[in-house]
């Protein structure tokens, strides 16, 4: 009898992706619209980008199992619309790539002094080997790794938590009462941090069919949402809104956050349990993301599953983003600002356009039955809108035309 695979893999596969992309970049956004407007923004932003990876998993319905992106988007909107496509999921996938390498580089050698290039050069080399190997390897490391997520964030903001001060969480010890205007600013971190579509195709390849893979969506990103929301209580009830500044000037790192903490908790027992746990979402989100593109390159470029097969898929996955990290160790800061604006395209606004295109197929009988995402045509519009905002809300912020906190 053949083994099913565990939804609870798919959810922590999903989960690890969107976690090591958000998680330490919350707070300072959130900063403005404090608690409660924070967490309605990732909420709200769950919600939509749980049923964005839906209705691109239902615009998978009907061919094989190993069609990626490019084959669906050229067939549904033609080769303009899949190409500009293309461009986007790899740039952001490639970028993530790109900065995860980097950074576990420089963790890498803080903890032995091998030296950043051979740092990344071993960790690309170790951990995409998984990729490379099976998507079941991925399930089993990831569930170790957000097992190690869970813990090192327990230990991490268990001082927090246990002091947590009703005045600090709610603010009333400012004098600020405009919040909701901030929250606009939060939307594209917020996007960014539920970021998995790229692995939606990984996951229906995974379990053979739609309906367990939307599970393990819906798994995944009721994870990431419960560790995000513990994660900015936690923060926001220790540290005084005013004294976001600092840590708003130097971009949000967790150096800074642990530095102001450090006033209100032991900061490091903290900073080591926080160390493990950025280094276990990078890793998670490195495997996930890596995952995601390695299956989407495999069908862009029709290379098939056999050993020979996968081992090019890895060579266009991972040595490029490996060979710009040896060159230029940074350069993805420049890039990385535009990939929350670059990903609405592919987590927003293509698959909703997917969705409504097998619909009508459908309506005109030549589209078979089988998973769908809740909600019409109002469903459809919803989504595109709220991807549509968020870009236009980061393109304004960048630009210095929406309201900032500083602090």
């Amino acid at each position: 009898m053949e083994h099913k695979p565990s939804l609870v893999g798919g959810a922590c596969i999903i989960a690890g992706v969107c976690v090591g992309a958000g998680m330490l970049g919350l707070p300072s956004a959130g900063a403005g619209a404090w608690s409660l407007w924070s967490m309605l923004a990732v909420a709200l932003t769950m919600v939509v980008m749980t049923v964005s990876g839906w209705m691109l998993l239902e615009s998978y319905k009907g061919y094989p199992l190993r069609v990626s992106f490019d084959t669906v988007t050229r067939d549904l909107l033609g080769e303009k619309v899949n190409a500009l496509n293309n461009l986007s999921v790899y740039f952001v996938g490639g970028i993530l790539l790109y900065a995860y390498i980097t950074s576990a580089g420089l963790i890498i050698d803080g903890m032995t002094g091998m030296g950043s290039h051979w740092s990344s050069v071993l960790f690309t080399l170790v951990f995409s080997v998984l990729v490379w190997h099976s998507t079941r390897a991925v399930d089993r490391i990831s569930v170790l790794l957000v097992i190690l997520m869970g813990l090192s964030f327990v230990f991490g903001i268990s001082g927090l938590s246990m002091n947590i001060r009703l005045d600090l969480l709610l603010d009333r010890v400012g004098s600020e009462t405009h919040y909701a205007q901030y929250a606009l600013v939060m939307l594209p971190v917020a996007l960014t941090s539920f970021g998995y579509h790229h692995s939606v195709s990984s996951m229906r390849a995974y379990y053979g069919e739609e309906r367990r893979a939307s599970r393990a969506i819906l798994g995944g990103t009721v994870i990431a949402l419960t560790f995000y929301l513990i994660w900015l209580a936690s923060v926001f009830g220790n540290l005084p809104r005013s004294e976001f500044g600092p840590v708003i000037a130097e971009g949000g790192n967790v150096d800074a956050l642990l530095k102001a903490l450090g006033s209100v908790i032991e900061s490091q027992a903290v900073a080591n349990a926080l160390n493990a746990f950025s280094m276990a979402a990078i890793l998670s989100s490195f495997i996930g993301v890596g995952l995601g593109v390695f299956d989407y390159l495999a069908d862009l470029f029709k290379f098939d599953n056999s050993r020979a097969g996968r081992a090019k898929s890895w060579g266009v996955t991972f040595l490029p983003p490996l060979v710009l990290s040896l060159l230029f160790p940074f350069g993805f800061l420049m890039a990385i600002g535009y990939a929350g604006a670059v990903a609405t395209l592919w987590t927003c606004i293509i698959p909703p356009l997917l969705a409504w295109k097998v619909r009508k197929a459908a309506r005109n009988g030549n589209q078979g039955e089988g998973f769908r995402a809740p909600g019409g045509i109002l469903m459809i519009v919803l989504v595109i809108l709220f991807g549509v905002l968020t870009a236009a809300f980061h393109l304004l912020n960048m630009a210095g035309l929406l309201p900032a906190y500083k602090g």
